[in-house]
């Protein structure tokens, strides 16, 4: 006679011998671990597929900056593709501006630049040269002959380095080519694209993932802005004080500020010591330690001023959560991941929010504000009599672009 009872019941000694609060812990665990596993293989393949994958995700960065104004554009009846072709244009002008006055100041700065540190070099050999240090110039002319053997010794291996260089410039150049496709793409045509991607989930989550959508898109668009502002501040208080200073290649210095404040905390800093260190080489010990004030004036205001009042409830992460996404990012992908932790993290933390805080109801979250459900296009023609409609200022695909 076969047996009927094919698992333990509620009844089984088996199952009773084992303690309530284990048994919810051994579920948990198995679910947890087959979680990580998947994460793991995510994981692995944007390892894998990072040439692709890192451009795709810059691309999403720039047209997180630029749907918003595109769709102030198509709001006052601009054709998408003049709106669209206007945002890039727009981005080209003001980095070949940047590119134009750095080059300019370098040109300006060089003879300068030359008097300056060939000043500073004699200098330093004659502090070399004194007490306690009796460094003289017969032992730096030894040391670099020994330099220019060794150079000589390995260049089969500094032509490796080159040809890997030259690669290098080629994957570059095949990544600014992602970037552009996929801004063009989520600009013109976001809201298909995303329904497409709802369609990819079972019919009962697409409009819990719709709102996840919606909520990431709108802290991701949030982020960028407040990060642009505080770019441009860093930049312009570190200009300012570095011409104040008389510190050369202030423009520069600035462009490098600029973009080091998009990795929060490691770029800061790190165009900090850009800067102190060009005064140090520079104008001398003062100026250096003049410099480093006016960086941590600067960090300062940032801080405690910029991000709390410009971030708000836009972007819900405490500073121990930057702190540690970038470290976390940085040891799993170099400054790759420095720059995208902080941005994943937010957008993260708000789509699981307000998935989590999603009722097919419609509740209220964060204050009054309705939650935003699936459109009808992210649902198939038997979801459309329970799809409720979202504005298109909601849309992840294009931050409000109509299509």
């Amino acid at each position: 006679m076969p047996n009927t009872r094919s698992t333990p019941g509620p009844d089984d000694p088996a199952v009773d011998a084992v303690p309530a609060g284990l048994r919810i812990a051994g579920a948990f665990s198995g679910r947890f671990l087959v979680v990580v596993a998947a994460l793991a293989v995510v994981v692995a393949l944007v390892v894998l597929l990072q040439d692709i994958v890192v451009p795709f995700l810059v691309g999403l960065l720039v047209c997180a900056l630029l749907a918003p104004i595109s769709a102030f554009l198509q709001r006052h009846r601009w054709p998408k593709w003049l709106a669209v072709l206007s945002c890039f244009v727009a981005v080209v002008v003001v980095i070949g501006v940047l590119a134009l006055i750095v080059t300019a100041q370098i040109r300006y700065d060089l003879p300068s630049l030359e008097h300056r540190l060939d000043h500073n070099v004699q200098s330093l050999q004659s502090l070399l040269a004194s007490q306690p240090f009796g460094i003289t110039a017969a032992q730096v002319t030894k040391w670099l002959a020994d330099a220019t053997a060794f150079l000589q010794k390995h260049t089969s291996s500094i032509l490796s380095g080159a040809r890997e260089a030259g690669s290098g410039l080629v994957h570059a150049l095949e990544g600014l080519f992602i970037v552009v496709f996929t801004t063009i793409f989520v600009l013109v045509d976001g809201r298909r694209i995303w329904s497409w991607v709802v369609r990819l989930f079972p019919r009962r989550a697409r409009p819990r993932i719709d709102v996840a959508g919606h909520a990431g898109w709108r802290t991701l668009t949030s982020f960028i802005r407040v990060q642009l502002i505080v770019a441009v501040t860093d930049a312009l208080g570190i200009v300012i004080g570095a011409l104040a200073l008389q510190v050369p290649l202030a423009i520069p210095i600035g462009v490098i500020v600029f973009f080091g404040a998009f990795v929060p905390v490691v770029g800061a800093i790190v165009a900090g010591i850009v800067a102190v260190l060009i005064a140090l080489v520079f104008n001398g010990w003062v100026p250096a330690l003049a410099m480093l004030g006016v960086v941590v004036l600067v960090q300062q205001l940032e801080s405690h001023v910029l991000h709390p009042f410009l971030t708000g409830s836009a972007v819900k992460v405490h500073p121990l959560g930057v702190v540690l996404g970038v470290t976390a990012g940085t040891t799993i992908a170099g400054v790759v991941g420095a720059f995208f932790a902080v941005p994943f993290i937010a957008t993260v933390n708000s789509m699981v929010t307000a998935a989590a805080a999603y009722r097919p109801d419609g509740p209220v979250v964060g204050g009054g504000a309705p939650v935003p459900a699936v459109a009808p296009s992210a649902a198939t023609p038997g979801d459309a009599g329970t799809a409720r409609r979202s504005g298109p200022a909601a849309d992840p695909g294009h931050g409000g672009v109509q299509s």
